[in-house]
């Protein structure tokens, strides 16, 4: 993928990014516009949205993607501004903190479509062009907690570990097609989702990441061979320990977490 402005707006790269208008998705379109992407902005607060496209000259593309037909309505808007979508940033995401047989039923139907299912259709409905093209970006935005399990945040966790299966999955697929599959793993990020979820972040330790810092991996993995990404890094010691060891990790995590 090209990370260089090429001589053209119309030969710019193109960014699709959901969740747009504010926390990670805001801060990655800015970092993309200004390292010369067209960028595509979605999410669900239009006067958000047309704010950041003034001020990075983006294209303002408000769509509701817990609804089904979101995503489907999402990137027939994108391919009629600009014909194609070089790099699909899937940022868009809700949260809910609590004992699991509490969760409101509604509530979980929006997480389920928003974190899970609307990547998925939006990777299905862009990724003929890009295998057309032999060339494309699909970032999907997990979570430490989908690798790991957090308690009272079972439905979360569940959407994120789907995710990080899918792309897994479609990593094996697309080898050699000049579509590359990237998965960003934050932990707690310095963002309104805690306000939103109805549950501020309680822990002392660790303490939460910046957007930024989200957003420089997510330019980090578009540009580069990185397929898999950790934020912070260390985060990635917890989830290997997890994976080797299953039993004592849930110990350790019972007793310190």
């Amino acid at each position: 993928m090209p990370d260089e402005p090429q001589a053209t707006p119309e030969s710019r790269p193109v960014a699709l990014i959901t969740g747009a208008s504010s926390g990670i998705g805001l801060a990655t379109a800015t970092r993309l516009a200004d390292a010369g992407w067209r960028t595509l902005l979605s999410g669900t607060d239009r006067t958000r949205l047309d704010a950041l496209a003034d001020r990075t000259g983006g294209r303002a593309l408000p769509e509701d993607l817990a609804k089904p037909d979101g995503p489907a309505r999402l990137v027939e808007a994108a391919l009629a501004a600009t014909g194609r979508v070089d790099a699909l940033v899937a940022s868009a995401g809700l949260g809910w903190r609590g004992p699991y047989e509490r969760t409101p039923s509604d509530t979980l139907d929006r997480m389920i479509e928003v974190n899970l299912a609307a990547p998925l259709r939006l990777v299905r409905l862009l990724l003929p062009g890009m295998l057309e093209r032999r060339r494309g970006r699909i970032v999907l935005l997990g979570s430490i907690a989908g690798q790991v399990g957090v308690r009272d945040e079972s439905g979360y966790s569940a959407t994120k570990a789907g995710l990080a299966m899918f792309a897994d999955s479609l990593w094996y697929e697309l080898r050699g097609t000049g579509v590359g599959v990237r998965m960003i793993l934050p932990g707690a990020v310095d963002t309104p989702f805690f306000d939103r979820r109805g549950t501020p972040y309680q822990r002392e330790h660790p303490r939460p990441v910046t957007a930024e810092r989200v957003a420089e991996a997510v330019v980090a993995s578009i540009v580069t061979q990185r397929d898999r990404l950790f934020v912070p890094q260390w985060l990635g010691l917890p989830a290997r320990i997890h994976g080797a060891a299953p039993g004592f990790f849930r110990r350790m995590a019972s007793r310190f977490g």
